[in-house]
């Protein structure tokens, strides 16, 4: 077969979707670190782990530092306030969507964390959202804790001054 030119495509539609019939059935197994961090959750808590060798905090705890390779025992409950480092506001709907676009997808780094937890800003309009905004958790009702992230609604301002930029590059 001749390649295809550029000069054979003149006039062919361009593809704007494909649709497909698929599926992808799993089931997560958490390890004991992720256990006790989503139970924590839905205690209203915010647990993290802290190495003993570099002494960073990790949020959500993985069991060990990705950075010593050493276990993380030591569990530190965390403050459910923190600081913007990073965001991005979404505009594209997507299929199943229970968001109104714009929304804001952030990097938190909560206050005693070392790593950034990825979660949502609201409460705010999207186009106030900045690095270094002081935010806090809000969570569900109590009787819609569970043990999940989502037991996190979002993370709102909450009307602190920004962060100054040692924080956001984590040299406090």
């Amino acid at each position: 077969m001749a390649p295809t030119t550029i000069a054979a495509l003149e006039g062919v539609e361009p593809v704007r979707s494909v649709r497909t019939p698929a599926r992808l059935d799993y089931r997560y197994t958490p390890g004991g670190a992720s256990s006790r961090f989503l139970l924590g959750l839905a205690g209203k808590r915010i647990l993290g782990q802290r190495c003993p060798k570099c002494r960073k905090v990790y949020v959500p705890p993985r069991g060990a530092c990705p950075t010593d390779g050493v276990p993380t025992e030591e569990e530190v409950e965390l403050a459910q306030v923190g600081t913007v480092t990073s965001w991005c506001v979404v505009n594209v709907k997507f299929y199943g969507q229970a968001m109104e676009v714009p929304y804001v997808s952030a990097l938190v780094l909560l206050d005693g964390a070392d790593l950034p937890l990825m979660h949502l800003i609201q409460e705010c309009p999207a186009d106030d959202v900045r690095m270094g905004m002081r935010v806090e958790a809000v969570w569900v009702p109590d009787d819609e804790l569970a043990p999940t992230l989502e037991s996190i609604r979002w993370f709102r301002p909450n009307g602190e001054a920004d962060a100054d930029e040692a924080v956001l590059r984590g040299n406090v």
